[in-house]
């Protein structure tokens, strides 16, 4: 139920997606009776597009996240295994054209790929089935082995998840799978905006990993009022208000213990 519920009212809680819809709504209302309120949506639509997609509302939203966990310490030596989330393949365009096709996040791969072949003796997990709510049977991690293998990552170093649909899934199956033992250490490789997310589930199931963050979408505290096209502005508002939507939701349901995790206390 909380899979659907997050693959429908939260898409249409985007900002994007709501304020098109407020738009629309008002369109249609300037033909009857309501037509003055019809005007009035429109006009609230169309301004707040402009504020989400010209404002640095995005990035002011994902600075926190971002921010959250700094750079993984290499000093600790040698990690035992390393989880690189999914995000970053379409699944359904590679099953239709037969071939990986990376869209989104390439970071996550490179920056695992770059981990395996640093440490020759990590395991390398990729988490990632489909996150459609409704899908054929194609899943990424069907197409990310062969992603890791270009890289130059040895085969018989890679274990595949294919099940999981969202971060609650990714960290529980990932437990299940690589079943780490006490004092193994995994580094868990994902989106720097969404660590805190990540983090939080994965303590939750009793898995430790070290965050080690990657594809910052924000600069720094001196490119939070740079401005940009509408369309990238769009992208990084949906994006941070997914993710904030994501830690109330998973807050609320008890699935993390904090609102906004951050690094374990030494």
């Amino acid at each position: 139920m909380f899979f659907v519920l997050s693959k429908t009212i939260g898409y249409l809680l985007l900002p994007t997606n709501l304020l098109i819809g407020i738009g629309l709504v008002g369109a249609i209302l300037t033909f009857t009776r309501f037509a003055s309120l019809g005007r009035k949506l429109v006009i609230t639509a169309v301004l707040l597009l402009v504020i989400c997609g010209l404002s640095p509302l995005g990035k002011i939203l994902l600075y926190p996240l971002e921010q959250r966990f700094p750079s993984w310490d290499a000093a600790r030596g040698a990690p035992d295994g390393i989880i690189v989330l999914g995000g970053s393949i379409d699944a359904d365009v590679s099953a239709a054209h037969n071939t990986s096709v990376v869209r989104g996040a390439p970071d996550r791969i490179i920056a695992a790929a770059a981990l395996a072949k640093r440490y020759p003796n990590a395991r390398l997990l990729f988490s990632g089935g489909s996150p459609n709510l409704i899908s054929d049977d194609a899943r990424e991690a069907d197409f990310a082995a062969a992603v890791f293998e270009s890289l130059g990552v040895d085969k018989s170093r890679l274990i595949m998840e294919r099940g999981s649909r969202n971060t609650q899934e990714n960290a529980e199956f990932s437990k299940a799978l690589v079943k780490p033992k006490e004092g193994e250490r995994w580094v868990l490789v994902t989106s720097a905006f969404h660590m805190p997310r990540s983090v939080g589930l994965f303590r939750k199931v009793g898995f430790a990993a070290e965050p080690y963050p990657i594809d910052w979408r924000v600069g720094g505290r001196d490119d939070l009022m740079a401005l940009s096209n509408i369309v990238e502005g769009l992208g990084r508002t949906d994006l941070a208000v997914r993710e904030w939507m994501g830690l109330i939701a998973y807050r609320l349901t008890g699935k993390i213990d904090e609102l906004l995790p951050g690094p374990a206390p030494k």
